[in-house]
């Protein structure tokens, strides 16, 4: 049997994939509280878990995709599991109350109160003013479960998330590598979970692994140094990996992860946000070796990618059009997901990126038109699946985002 667990490239055959649905958790977002909860904007619900059954329609016509929920609430049946989440919870949120509350629910409920959190009781002065508090915080960010974990190799990575918000996705992901036998792995490279230095953040947005020698990481606002040289140390060790490159990220809202930047659609392409990798405002690009003593910087990405033998010719999102691309880099043109070499998901809704694509020799198909006839591509052929994101981009990423591959095929 093949290790449930096994990620090489950003490109081979997707086989089995990590999903979460959102669910009343995105009702916790308001707009006094958006920001605390890493939000933009407000999401409709409907719409969003309708986008999204759409997206999963797709992704289970190439892979087994198990749902966050449905392996938690398995998981829990196990006293062990059961034992562990609870008690790493209240370790982040300590409380009594919610102690004894946690202990006696069953496990379906006990997944609920996980996801969508738990008000506190209120008293008297909070009653009259009409004041709530979540002693449990909402996870209306799970939806993008890419963050919280990655696989290299056959190892799994728990993401140390830089905003507390987020402290107890960790914790779930932390109980299914740990757990559930559909995320058993040869070991737990780094625990986010248990990571809480504050210059230790390191999210899974910001990990690409291109090739089994080569990752590609991002130094953004929510992935930091230290963490990503941990990470190198870590899977040189191990002899997992011969190079890292990193981008060193702009400060900006843009630019929350790598992949809102960047994501390989094929062997030889990638999509890109040209004005960061071309030209006078080009990133920094580092190079960091196993077995060498300090960094070498780069001329730019591609020189980096040509430097390691993975040459990729970029395809500009949004076109070549300063204003389109920036509009279409927010609308996450960038975070687009290979469900096999050549083969891609992205949101319909960025139509310079989709001209693009087109030009590449990508045939446009939109999810209702493959769903319709899921057989009817061509090995050789190039094919960009579009999806309605209208509200799910509005959580702030795209199809990589919202997916945690746990096996592909080599590319």
């Amino acid at each position: 049997m093949p290790a449930p667990l096994h990620v090489t490239s950003e490109i081979g055959s997707l086989e089995s994939v990590l999903v979460h649905t959102p669910g009343p958790e995105l009702e916790a977002v308001t707009p006094g509280n958006r920001e605390d909860y890493l939000y933009d904007d407000i999401i409709d619900l409907e719409i969003a878990q309708r986008e999204h059954a759409r997206f999963v329609a797709v992704l289970e016509q190439f892979a087994t995709v198990y749902q966050v929920r449905d392996l938690v609430a398995e998981v829990l049946a196990q006293p062990a599991a059961r034992e562990f989440l609870i008690t790493r919870t209240l370790d982040v949120v300590p409380s009594e109350p919610l102690a004894q509350q946690l202990a006696a629910l069953a496990p379906s409920d006990l997944v609920m109160m996980l996801i969508q959190g738990a008000e506190e009781e209120s008293g008297p002065i909070s009653r009259a003013l009409n004041e709530t508090g979540y002693a449990l915080p909402a996870l209306p960010n799970l939806f993008f479960p890419r963050d919280i974990g990655v696989v290299i190799h056959d190892y799994a990575v728990v993401g140390s998330m830089r905003f507390g918000v987020r402290w107890t996705e960790e914790l779930l992901i932390r109980t299914l590598f740990a757990f559930h036998p559909a995320l058993a792995n040869a070991g737990i490279l780094y625990d986010g979970s248990q990571e809480k230095r504050g210059n230790y953040t390191l999210e899974g947005g910001d990990v690409h692994v291109l090739r089994d020698d080569v990752l590609l990481l991002g130094f953004s606002e929510r992935s930091s140094p230290a963490a990503l040289d941990q990470l190198c140390d870590l899977v040189f060790a191990r002899n997992l990996v011969s190079d890292v490159l990193v981008v060193v990220m702009p400060k900006e809202p843009t630019a929350i992860h790598l992949d809102m930047l960047f994501s390989q659609v094929d062997r030889e392409l990638c999509m890109v946000y040209a004005p960061y990798f071309v030209g006078a405002e080009r990133l920094a690009v580092l190079h960091r070796r196993r077995g060498e003593a300090g960094v070498r910087e780069m001329p730019n990405l591609f020189a980096a990618l040509r430097g390691v033998g993975l040459p990729l010719e970029p395809i500009f999102a949004g076109g070549e059009h300063r204003a389109r691309q920036e509009r279409e880099q927010w609308g996450s043109a960038c975070n687009s997901l290979a469900v096999r070499p050549g083969t891609i998901v992205t949101y319909g809704r960025n139509d310079g990126t989709l001209e693009e694509l087109s030009r590449s020799g990508f045939r446009l198909l939109s999810a209702d038109a493959f769903l319709t006839s899921p057989k009817s591509q061509r090995d050789d052929e190039r094919l960009a699946i579009t999806i309605e994101g209208n509200e799910l981009v509005r959580g702030g990423g795209g199809p990589r985002c919202m997916t945690m591959p746990l096996r592909r095929a080599a590319p």
